[in-house]
């Protein structure tokens, strides 16, 4: 959970806002019930954990903001208001493929305070500001990164285009001019965060009328737009990849400089597909809250006026309740509001970009009004749970196994193809999965096959006595989509193809192929067709389909696991035994 220190100007501004003397008994008790913890509270500093779902708790300003409302219960503002201006800003249609979600906004006539010591700890305050916006929302900017400039130092109008990895300017912190390429391998801040650009040719670059640059997003501004302690106005940019993050960043640091008497003023935005707009958008979103859906998880009636107090003291704004005419007639989803019945409409900030789903809303009125004050009840609804279809089977399979002394494990579904594929000489059964950015070499796709993370935990295990006799069934991924497999695998001396044949007979006697409509057969493999002993191996195949293998594990494969004894082992598709074999109890 992201942490906030204030201290001096910044704890001022809190304690304005939320009325609370230097108390840390206090300070603990007020922010416990927003969602907040204070860690450390002393005379010149207050140290408090947000929880990730509250990103608009992660300033000052902002804080003081929202608890202005919660414990004050001043009348709640989801609206921000902001006037139209002059400037303009323009994305080329390059950006599309490049970082496509582009956002601006102009704050004038920010109070950053009278003294040098409280405009530092402003400036401080901002960039604080937008590191944690860039973690809780940004997610290390790779879904929306935040500039922020001195708008007294750029010519409008602006645009945003791309450039290839030769071109120049002086980014921040900087006295001399740097490529592109420069700027991702040497800058600091393009060491940290090159990777959100790997594989890319051209990169994004945000330029004023004289064309200089003010940003090159994520990754830095230009060093000319640097904001000082005389900076009162403001321009700020959101680029990035996920539309909400964006505008609920641009939001929030809008409102912190709205609260400290800037004056939002929108910029005519025209998107990479030509689409134009006023940016940025203050209006609140309208959300539908099923009447039933709230008494259902909270377990009683609430009345409008309970409703609208707790709904006012979160930050938003009852509108009234409604009788639902459109909509399904009969629902078992409890976020359903069925014909007839009544809805709650509410407006809440745009900027709680938390809001995802009417559930959310339901946290909102039971925080608003106090867990401690929502009473005692016994829910009426009766959801006791049921297992799964498919568990049923999967009981079975573990009792047959179990039957046979094997002990159940648990692994990874993490692989890699050298152990999946190569070494095992099994075919791929679909595509296969891949992770994106793997940490270690050793688990670099989604498994295929549970056998060979068996023989993996045989061989970790090498070093105790045999037999070690064990089974795992879990999960494997084909063709991206999840299915289910079993597998067992047994170091011991003696047995061999018997031992194996033996455990698989067991398995599908276990769950019914002794009927007379199932047709049981033993193919025998070839070397090249699995991991089995030429000679040793067979598929099993339930009325001509197979259903898996088993067999004697051939030394050579054994050797590249840096096993030394007889293995016997199995594998089989749960999904296969399931489809063909009938469930003898039903």
């Amino acid at each position: 959970m992201p942490t906030v220190t204030f201290e001096h100007q910044n704890l001022h501004i809190l304690q304005l806002g939320a009325n609370i003397t230097h108390d840390p008994e206090l300070w603990r008790d007020k922010l416990d019930k927003i969602g907040c913890v204070v860690e450390e509270c002393d005379e010149t500093t207050v140290e408090i954990e947000v929880f990730p779902d509250r990103p608009d708790l992660l300033s000052a300003e902002t804080m003081a903001y929202a608890t202005r409302t919660f414990l004050h219960n001043a009348d709640a503002e989801p609206t921000l208001p902001v006037t139209t201006g002059p400037i303009t800003m323009t994305v080329d249609s390059s950006l599309e493929n490049v970082r496509p979600i582009i956002y601006g906004a102009v704050v004038r006539g920010v109070d950053t305070g009278h003294t040098s010591e409280a405009r530092d700890q402003f400036i401080q305050g901002l960039m604080d500001h937008q590191e944690k916006l860039h973690f809780a929302l940004g997610r290390g900017r790779r879904r929306s990164s935040i500039g922020v400039h001195d708008l007294s130092k750029l010519q409008p109008p602006f645009r945003v285009v791309t450039v290839d990895s030769n071109y120049k300017f002086i980014p921040l912190a900087m006295d001399n001019e740097m490529s592109i390429s420069e700027i991702l391998n040497k800058h600091p801040k393009g060491v940290d965060y090159a990777h959100l650009l790997d594989g890319f040719e051209k990169f994004p670059v945000i330029l004023d009328s004289s064309g200089d640059v003010l940003s090159f997003p994520p990754i830095i501004n230009g060093a000319h737009t640097t904001v000082t302690p005389e900076t009162r106005d403001f321009f700020i940019d959101v680029t990035g990849w996920d539309e909400k993050a964006c505008e609920s960043s641009l939001l929030l640091v809008c409102l912190s400089m709205a609260i400290r008497g800037g004056t939002i003023e929108g910029i005519e935005l025209t998107g990479w597909n030509g689409d134009e707009s006023i940016c940025p958008n203050g209006s609140p979103i309208t959300h539908k809250l099923p009447k039933s859906l709230l008494e259902k998880v909270l377990g009683r009636e609430f009345s409008d006026s309970e409703i609208s107090d707790a709904i006012n003291r979160m930050g938003g704004r009852f509108i009234r309740r409604r009788v639902v005419t459109d909509g399904p007639l009969v629902s078992d989803r409890w976020a359903d509001a069925e014909v007839g019945s009544d809805e709650y409409l509410i407006e809440m900030p745009r900027w709680r970009s938390d809001i995802l789903h009417p559930v959310d809303l339901v946290e909102e009125i039971a925080t608003g009004i106090g867990y401690e004050d929502l009473g005692v009840a016994t829910s009426m609804q009766s959801i006791a749970g049921k297992p799964l279809t498919k568990m049923t089977l999967h009981r079975r399979i573990r009792e047959s196994l179990q039957g046979c002394g094997l002990q159940q494990i648990q692994s990874l579904t993490l692989s890699n193809e050298d152990d999946q594929f190569t070494k095992m000489r099994q075919k791929h059964l679909g595509d296969v999965t891949e992770l994106h950015n793997p940490i270690t070499i050793e688990h670099t796709i989604m498994r295929q096959y549970i056998l060979p993370s068996l023989l993996r935990l045989l061989a970790a295990n090498r070093h105790h006595e045999l037999p070690q006799r064990v089974y795992e069934l879990g999960t494997v991924v084909h063709d991206h989509h999840n299915n289910d497999m079993v597998a067992w695998g047994c170091a011991e001396v003696g047995t061999g193809f018997t031992g194996a044949k033996g455990i698989a007979q067991a398995i599908l006697r276990d769950l019914g192929v002794e009927q007379e409509e199932l047709e049981v057969t033993y193919k025998a493999t070839k070397s090249a067709d699995g991991p089995w002993l030429e000679g040793r191996g067979a598929d099993v195949l339930i009325n001509g389909q197979r259903v898996g293998s088993f067999g004697e594990i051939d030394p050579a494969v054994a050797d590249l696991f840096e096993l030394r004894v007889p293995i016997q082992a199995g594998e089989f598709d749960v999904r296969a035994l399931e489809r063909l074999i009938p469930d003898p109890v039903h």
